[in-house]
């Protein structure tokens, strides 16, 4: 049998493998607690919902602008300004995507040749990854320290730049660290790219979620840097709406008519009435309310979370501190066990479902990611049930 050797090279998702085993163990009517994805428990607030249900009933039901309905990418320019203090053309600098992950892939469709290389920090989302691979370039790790927040230095960005590299991937705040990237750090990866002439995608679907005042940076407020931008962006983490699958693309003109392709030639175009839903969100005054009131109880989520651990840190686990994002990313190198095998036991005896933190990289070996967005009752149970099997275990260290 041919089967296409690109798609051979490219690993299965991890997280949705994890959900989708999770739900073959629950029609078992085994109860899992389930801490693997990063899919809010809040349901879409309810302005959004009616928004697109007002538009199916107007009949946005067929084909539309294949670069997204002019009023959203009006209404993603000022929001870039307004956040951000960037201005993009939303006529020919914004392109309106089925997700970020679709925004991600013609971001790299528009940048990348066959056999050129990205820089991917290690540990990473698998997709930054598995995306170059699958359409014939290289994704080239470059590794990270704990002690560094998880944030490559300058000089292993320095190390692994060579002369078939054109882009390197930023993603803050970070999945699956929850660490989130200082302004002075940035900077310094700006200067590394224009030093290299490189493109920058920069990742920024949990820009909103953030704990203990944290600012985020947007890539593209470096003057300096505005030309080499390709920032990607979502609505499914910030709003709760990740089966809505919408997000958006923001470049400098000549890549998002190239990014523009790869999109009209796998989509056509997002649904309107979604689209509907999407500028709601961004308009809306309870959607805001809405929005504030989930990121306070992620931040009570992780402080819950945190506490737990602290309290039995005997049993040897530790936990980087998340700064953003929805996911806490704990550190279990004491214990001497491989990731995927503590993950693979604790699903198998504890019925408790995490992510092995290696198959984010081999800088993740050693830790596990568990989500906070799921509800404090879900937590608790999760933690305190890992915790109670490490504590079973006979740990040969």
């Amino acid at each position: 049998m041919r089967l296409n050797q690109k798609l051979q090279a490219v690993w299965e998702s991890a997280t949705v493998a994890l959900a989708d085993r999770v739900r073959e163990l629950k029609a078992e009517g085994k109860h899992v607690i389930a801490l693997q994805t990063g899919d809010p428990d809040f349901p879409t607030p309810e302005p959004i919902v009616e928004a697109a249900y007002q538009a199916l009933k107007d009949g946005l039901t067929h084909y539309s602008n294949s670069r997204g309905l002019p009023e959203l990418r009006e209404a993603i320019s000022q929001k870039l300004f307004q956040e951000h203090g960037v201005h993009y053309d939303p006529g020919a600098e914004i392109l309106v995507t089925s997700g970020g992950v679709h925004a991600y892939f013609c971001a790299l469709n528009a940048i990348l040749s066959l056999g050129e290389e990205v820089l991917v920090p290690d540990p990473a989302w698998m997709t930054h990854s598995n995306v170059i691979t699958l359409l014939g370039g290289k994704a080239k790790h470059v590794p990270s320290e704990p002690e560094n927040d998880f944030w490559p230095k300058v000089d292993a960005w320095e190390e692994s730049v060579s002369p078939k590299t054109v882009a390197l991937v930023i993603n803050s705040p970070n999945n699956p660290t929850g660490s989130v990237a200082t302004e002075d750090y940035l900077r310094k990866v700006v200067d590394f790219a224009n030093r290299h002439d490189l493109h920058i995608i920069s990742d920024e679907v949990y820009n909103a979620i953030l704990f203990d005042s944290q600012r985020h940076v947007c890539m593209a407020s470096f003057p300096e840097a505005r030309d080499r931008i390709l920032l990607v962006n979502s609505f499914s983490k910030t709003y709760a709406m990740t089966g809505w699958r919408i997000g958006y693309l923001a470049a400098p003109a000549a890549i998002v008519s190239q990014a523009l392709k790869a999109s009209q030639h796998t989509i056509t175009n997002v649904s309107p009435f979604v689209q509907k839903a999407a500028l709601c969100a961004l308009n809306d005054a309870d959607v805001a309310a809405a929005v504030s009131k989930m990121v306070a109880r992620y931040q009570q989520r992780r402080d819950m979370a945190l506490k737990i651990l602290k309290e039995r840190s005997r049993v040897g686990i530790d936990v980087v501190k998340s700064k953003g994002a929805f996911y806490l990313f704990l550190d279990i190198r004491k214990l001497g066990m491989p990731s995927n095998t503590f993950a693979k036991r604790l699903l198998d005896e504890a019925l408790i479902s995490t992510v092995p933190g290696s198959v984010y990289g081999v800088c993740g070996e050693g830790f596990l990611r568990v989500t906070t967005a799921t509800s404090e009752e879900v937590i608790e149970a999760g933690i305190q049930g890992l915790l109670d099997w490490a504590d079973s275990q006979e740990w040969g260290n």
